[in-house]
């Protein structure tokens, strides 16, 4: 497989994964609160879907642009989804195919937030650890969107996440009026560490989500 090249076009910047058989298919992968486009989690899901096809970029929202480290302001929230929408123009000239978007934590609550009020954005969303809740605070819901999501959707997250249990998860989903799939990794936590999974299988699962 080729290497990542890195990546920038206007406020875009981030590794560029291009499959060796191209699928046509594109996939905008994020970041979390903490981390950035380097992330092991993201490189080895990017390298997954590259094999399976889909050109990937591993990008680095405004926020991490910004600055290397801290968490997003939330003040900044809005600026972190323009910056997807950026990114998943630029992905849209690279490919003739579908576009996803798809991110860890926050990258992913974003991504679900944009193509909720922008369904046109993307084809499919791709979730690793969505944030349900806070820790400790199942009272507040990061869902209040869900029921605006009109793209197929697929949730990969650990048994032992305290940001969102699997039973929280399946009733926070079941608010989506489009198809979507829940991947459950046992042993793992919000980083989905300790989990054992197929992220070949995973590439696989989104573009049959992406095709109903």
């Amino acid at each position: 497989m080729a290497a990542a090249i890195a990546f920038e076009e206007g406020g875009v910047r981030g590794f560029l994964h291009r499959p060796e058989k191209d699928g046509g298919a594109g996939l905008v992968l994020t970041h979390g609160a903490g981390g950035n486009c380097r992330m092991p989690l993201l490189v080895a899901a990017a390298e997954a879907f590259a094999e399976a096809g889909v050109t990937v970029l591993r990008y680095d929202l405004p926020f991490r642009q910004r600055r290397p480290t801290g968490p997003p302001s939330p003040s900044g929230a809005a600026a972190d989804r323009a910056g997807l929408r950026e990114a998943a123009d630029a992905m849209r000239r690279l490919v003739g195919g579908p576009v996803f978007l798809g991110g860890q934590s926050y990258g992913g609550r974003q991504a679900t937030m944009l193509a909720a009020d922008e369904p046109g954005v993307a084809q499919a969303l791709l979730l690793f650890s969505y944030p349900l809740h806070p820790p400790g605070r199942p009272e507040r819901l990061r869902t209040e969107h869900f029921p605006r999501l009109t793209i197929p959707a697929l949730f990969v997250s650990g048994t032992n996440d305290p940001f969102g249990s699997p039973n929280e998860l399946r009733d926070a989903v079941a608010l989506i009026p489009a198809p979507t799939r829940i991947v459950t990794i046992e042993g793992a936590g919000h980083d989905l560490k300790r989990g054992r999974f197929d992220l070949g299988a995973i590439a696989a699962a989104l573009v049959a989500l992406a095709s109903r």
